[in-house]
């Protein structure tokens, strides 16, 4: 397990679960620290309570990226966003993923799980993940973002 790599929050309501618990494990698997935020079952539960927490662990600066889910996914970037110092994309794809650190310099994704599959999903955190932010341009756009 390498120090180098990000630690990661993840959180999720009902209607991403499935998702967050294979995307856990995978990552943990391949050598990342991940804190789960929950919810821990299929049982219906509002997104907030636990999304929330996720964003200000990756705002506060004790988790360094997170990850949040639903069904769409929407609900759950806007709750994330609305905790200050949080960049939240929703994704869709590996490359929504890879351009929302590239250009965006996201430092949380959302995910829907009743949109995309388990393999797409995994596939745009990775690509996420190993995206770097290309600054320059970009910079000045989400310094326009942090000011507005």
């Amino acid at each position: 397990m390498s120090n180098d790599l990000p630690r990661i929050g993840i959180g999720t309501d009902h209607a991403g679960f499935e998702y967050k618990e294979f995307l856990r494990e995978t990552l943990k698997a391949m050598g990342y620290t991940v804190e789960d935020f929950g919810t821990y079952s299929r049982e219906s539960v509002d997104y907030p309570v636990f999304i929330k927490p996720t964003a200000r662990a990756v705002a506060e600066g004790s988790c360094d990226l997170g990850i949040v889910l639903g069904g769409s996914g929407n609900g759950e970037a806007m709750s994330a966003n609305k905790v200050t110092g949080i960049r939240c994309a929703l994704c869709w794809d590996a490359n929504t993923g890879r351009l929302a650190r590239q250009h965006n310099d996201a430092n949380m994704i959302s995910l829907g799980q009743r949109q995309i599959s388990r393999e797409t999903a995994l596939d745009t955190v990775l690509a996420w993940l190993n995206a770097e932010f290309e600054g320059g341009r970009h910079q000045h756009r989400i310094d326009l973002i942090e000011t507005a």
